[in-house]
């Protein structure tokens, strides 16, 4: 798969490309999907809670976006919330984020988006744990995790 190549790259701190994807490199991307990672990714949806498979996840790792693989959440920065999805208080890199007011079923939220490929991937909330006090509430749906070690293939190459 070849991902057009855009003029000018924007680097993250961290040291990966998140210069936003064209629509047409997203739905070259989207044909991997099964249909609920569409409709949550793509439509903004969300998944039941206490349903995902990455909400028990114990293990050590990078949490990447299911859609174009670029790191959004360390497991060193994942708490157990309570609410039925998986939770951090800090992102990978803040530039790897974006977020937008949703003012969706009558609530006033921020929902979070990768920054590279645009797709849904949860929402944060200010009641989260020390030291930023954010809950970044997630979508097992929207992630992808790798172990420690495990090399985080960016689909976008």
């Amino acid at each position: 798969m070849e991902i057009s190549k855009m003029k000018e790259e924007r680097i993250s701190d961290a040291g990966y490309n998140v210069t936003p994807l064209s629509q047409e490199d997203i739905e070259r991307l989207a044909e991997d999907l099964n249909d609920e990672e569409r409709r949550i990714l793509l439509n903004h949806g969300t998944e039941a809670p206490f349903c995902g498979t990455l909400l028990d996840n114990k293990m050590d790792g990078t949490y990447a976006c299911r859609l174009c693989g670029l790191p959004l959440f360390s497991s060193k920065h994942k708490f157990n919330s309570g609410t039925g999805w998986p939770s951090f208080y800090t992102p990978f890199d803040k530039d790897h984020l974006r977020e937008i007011e949703d003012v969706s079923y009558g609530m006033r939220r921020v929902e979070i988006r990768c920054a590279r490929c645009g797709s849904h991937q949860g929402h944060v909330f200010p009641d989260g744990p020390p030291p930023t006090g954010n809950r970044y509430c997630l979508n097992s749906a929207s992630l992808e995790f790798f172990q420690d070690g495990e090399e985080i293939p960016q689909k976008t190459e």
